[in-house]
């Protein structure tokens, strides 16, 4: 642990947020050190494709029509009024110059895009979140005189008799030595609780087992833990970002599918989706909202996606049913998707079964009323109207060629939000909804003031876009705080 003694600031987590944080504060002058657990710095900010904004440069090439007070209101009524409007009020108000403020450091744009039918307010990072931070604001941070440590863990905030955060004890996940650093300001940017199982099956109402992660597999609530143990308020601990559907495989870490044809084909394309009797039980279009099928997922106890050869065939080599949603192709087909499928049933994968009936698909899988369902689903199929739940006729596929396959479904997602009370200036609050000194939080870690039981993909990129903002604007806090 090669570091010096005292530091202006420590930062938690060495990845969009906690760079975000270190170049602003290196760049005005302070002391910064990075203290990551990983052996690589990075983290679930890697996989970032854009950030949001409102009235950006981007935009306006583009002649978008989107007013601050429109997007404010938007996500206040998403939220149901649980988001905090001030801090969503400043955000909208500053995003426009975090999109500037990334390109004049360097970052590159692909576009300026909607999701679906959203809100065109996700700028696009060529190279993903992983080139923003490891070709522009990791090395300039480093060249500004930051330090980093990696493979070391914060295991304690020190506070003072008087509550001012006075430092932190660090360990070395390598060899378990131990050392003390001194500073007035931490930074929490640990990006979340997603992948402790325990958290989530204890503090949120989501199935652990269900919940499947497609991010760095870091993100444990260490950040929330070290705040809770010096007095930080619990706040707004149930809320995941869901992808919808997810191909189940426990063998494999989630973000191996990421980017699957097949994974696109079984979650994003409307099929039909069956419970663990058989039984239908929503309009699929809802797809069309990633969060929202996330949600309808999580009232089933298990879900399958069923096709028939017929279907596969289509994908494959005609065309897609209907435009990808969160994944990227480049394509209108799916020309790998046997060739994955394939793959799948050479290696055993335990979410794809293959039966050549209906009778005996439900048999392998245990769906008992399986074919009522089928058959019943058919009919509808050929009258051109889905009586059940009102799906459009153009994803009423039938499902009749032989062979036929079920896809055991969990539920993706790609970071919590939520799990610490802040203030505007991402100061943690105690539980009298005060300031604890000294202590403050970026990213996921912040980003329950955001939120409602929902996240918004209607207006893509809040989370990301919040990471980069609340970064940056954290560091200029504490400059300020220090200099006052």
């Amino acid at each position: 642990m090669q570091s010096k003694e005292n530091y202006d600031v420590v930062i938690v987590g060495g990845g969009a947020a906690g760079f975000a944080a270190a170049y602003q504060a290196s760049h005005r002058g302070l002391s910064v050190l990075v203290v990551e657990k990983g052996h690589n710095t990075g983290g679930s900010g890697e996989h970032i494709e854009g950030a949001f904004a409102v009235d950006s440069y981007l935009q306006k090439q583009h002649n978008v029509k989107l007013t601050k007070e429109e997007a404010l209101e938007e996500e206040l009524n998403y939220s149901h009024y649980r988001a905090d409007t001030q801090v969503w009020k400043e955000y909208i108000a500053a995003s426009a110059g975090i999109i500037k403020w990334l390109a004049d450091l360097g970052v590159e744009y692909l576009d300026v895009a909607p999701l679906g039918s959203g809100y065109r307010t996700w700028h696009l990072f060529k190279g993903l979140g992983k080139s923003v931070i490891h070709d522009v604001l990791e090395p300039k941070a480093k060249e500004q005189g930051t330090d980093v440590l990696t493979s070391t863990t914060v295991t304690k905030i020190n506070l003072s008799d008087q509550g001012q955060v006075e430092g932190v004890e660090l360990e070395d996940l390598g060899n378990h030595a131990t050392k003390t650093i001194a500073t007035k300001s931490v930074v929490l940017a640990t990006g979340g609780y997603l992948n402790n199982k325990e958290m989530i099956k204890n503090e949120t109402h989501y199935d652990e087992h269900q919940l499947i992660p497609v991010n760095s597999e870091k993100n444990t609530g260490d950040g929330l833990k070290l705040a809770w143990a010096v007095g930080a308020q619990k706040y707004a601990m149930d809320m995941a970002m869901l992808f919808g559907g997810y191909l189940k495989d426990p063998t494999k870490p989630g973000y191996i599918y990421r980017y699957s044809e097949l994974n696109g084909a079984a979650d994003q394309q409307s099929l039909l989706w069956v419970n663990e009797n058989g039984h239908r039980f929503v309009n699929e279009e809802v797809v069309d909202n990633f969060s929202l099928a996330g949600n309808a997922l999580t009232t089933q106890g298990k879900v399958f996606t069923i096709m028939d050869q017929a279907t596969i065939d289509h994908l494959a080599d005609e065309g897609l049913y209907k435009q990808m949603g969160t994944w990227d192709y480049h394509d209108t087909r799916l020309p790998h998707l046997k060739e994955e499928m394939q793959k799948a049933f050479d290696e055993n994968a335990p979410y794809i079964t293959k039966a050549d009936s209906v009778a005996e698909l439900a048999q392998k899988v245990n769906l008992p009323d399986l074919e009522q369902t089928i058959n019943h689903y058919n009919q509808m199929a050929h009258d051109g109207q889905d009586i059940d739940f009102g799906k459009k006729a153009d994803f009423m596929i039938p499902i009749e060629q032989g062979p036929f396959y079920a896809f055991d479904l969990g539920i993706g997602a790609f970071c919590t939000m939520g799990g610490l009370k802040t203030d505007t200036e991402h100061k943690v609050l105690d539980q009298a909804g005060r300031p604890i000194s000294g202590l403050y939080a970026a990213g996921n870690d912040a980003a329950g003031m955001l939120i409602g039981d929902t996240y918004g993909p209607n207006m893509p990129g809040t989370e990301a876009g919040f990471t980069f903002y609340s970064g940056k604007h954290v560091a200029n806090v504490i400059y300020d705080q220090i200099n006052r």
